[in-house]
């Protein structure tokens, strides 16, 4: 993904070994990832991190790493024949399905309500539905409690109920759906 341009505000991935000094989305965790870990992940190719900015500021941010949807994932193995039955046909019922995981998406909180963090997230949607260049069906992400109204305003669908009450909970974005 190249830099990505939209009225003087950019979308571009994070260079090797820089860091972001500045930012602030309100969400401590998110902000030490940017500060601290993305480049450490990089690094060891385990996540990429973009950041969308304008000429002084980080806006926000999102990281995005492999994952997959799997048997695992579920409580009970019908729960997962439920899950596969509604969108694959009986030949491509495998016991796990490729995924790319929201790792992290951190909106300032001077932008807030504003709208980027549902352009970011159409950004990665369409990404992965035209240019999905490894397959990749479904999106991901441990939500924290607070975000998950976000993901669901968003398309995201609770994986299973027995996280609804936990501090994060798994959701999915299907992209054969949209």
């Amino acid at each position: 993904m190249d830099n990505e341009t939209t009225s003087g505000q950019v979308l571009r991935k994070l260079k090797e070994k820089e860091t972001i000094k500045s930012f602030n989305c309100g969400d401590a965790d998110l902000n030490d990832f940017l500060f601290n870990e993305a480049p450490l992940y990089s690094n060891a190719l385990l996540a990429v991190t973009y950041i969308y900015e304008d000429q002084n500021n980080v806006l926000a941010y999102f990281s995005l790493a492999n994952d997959r949807i799997s048997l695992t994932d579920f409580e009970h193995t019908t729960e997962f024949n439920r899950f596969r039955k509604r969108r694959f046909v009986n030949e491509k019922r495998l016991k796990s399905y490729p995924a790319v995981k929201i790792c992290r998406l951190g909106v300032s909180e001077n932008c807030k309500g504003s709208g980027i963090g549902t352009g970011l997230l159409n950004f990665i949607k369409k990404l992965f539905q035209t240019t999905n260049k490894t397959g990749c069906r479904f999106l991901t992400v441990d939500a924290y409690r607070e975000a998950i109204p976000f993901y669901l305003r968003n398309g995201f669908i609770p994986l299973e109920e027995e996280d609804k009450d936990e501090h994060t909970r798994l959701l999915f974005y299907d992209l054969k759906e949209s």
